[in-house]
């Protein structure tokens, strides 16, 4: 094979990897679009608005996680002004993010409002913060076990089918696919860097879950609230890839 054939191949390679590439962001655009747009079509009245951003704010200093057992189990436990929701659009509003986080400066710049490049952020930092905690930080790595390692949710058990528990005993992925190392790297990072409780903790990642599987996510919340579930069915399923 001559050198020019070789560059002409190498070249078309080049362009069907970028034009792959370019296809994957592209999707994972419209999905973003998608969940605004769905969501668009949920909004309450100006009433549950007001409602919603009085209760934002929720006292779970009396939340024991160690009690937690189910993902379904963990929406109840972190939102527990789901009981009072009169209807799905006020579920969705409760348990869909949207905004920057307080944290968002301390854990690299994340943000609701850019979801696929907030994942992919997490899930490579996933792999140094693990090893930073874990050998420098033994208290924090303790205790990142013994809230992520049990069924809490804390997983990507809508895409990979790991159920709701994402790491093992030791602290070692069960699947690692970008959402598992994201949602680990969150809570980490959380631990390490903030002053949240485990039950403020869990919060926020039952709310980055939902931003990377709002059908799967929303769905629970709907039912832990007793609503129907008919209402969301055109809900996109992930956000990223798995």
């Amino acid at each position: 094979m001559s050198r020019k054939t070789k560059k002409t191949k190498f070249e078309n390679l080049t362009i069907l990897v970028l034009v792959i590439v370019s296809g994957i962001v592209f999707f994972n655009h419209l999905q973003i679009l998608e969940i605004k747009n769905n969501l668009e079509s949920f909004s309450p009245s100006s009433e549950s608005s007001k409602a919603s951003r009085v209760i934002s704010s929720v006292d779970l200093s009396d939340v024991d996680v160690s009690k937690i057992s189910s993902t379904a189990m963990a929406i109840a436990t972190v939102f527990p002004e789901l009981k009072n929701a009169n209807s799905e659009e006020e579920v969705i509003e409760i348990i869909f993010p949207s905004g920057t986080p307080e944290y968002s400066e301390k854990l690299g710049g994340i943000t609701f409002d850019d979801i696929t490049n907030s994942l992919n952020y997490l899930a490579r930092w996933y792999y140094s913060l693990k090893e930073e905690v874990k050998n420098n930080d033994p208290e924090t790595w303790q205790r990142y076990l013994n809230l992520a390692a049990a069924p809490r949710g804390i997983s990507c058990e809508f895409c990979c089918g790991v159920g709701p528990q994402g790491i093992d005993a030791q602290g070692n992925l069960r699947c690692g696919c970008q959402h598992n190392p994201a949602l680990q790297a969150l809570t980490l990072a959380l631990m390490k860097y903030t002053n949240y409780s485990d039950a403020e903790i869990l919060r926020e990642a039952m709310k980055w879950k939902t931003a990377f599987y709002p059908k799967g996510m929303i769905s629970l919340a709907v039912q832990v609230a007793g609503k129907d579930i008919n209402q969301i069915e055109n809900l996109p399923g992930m956000v990223g890839g798995c």
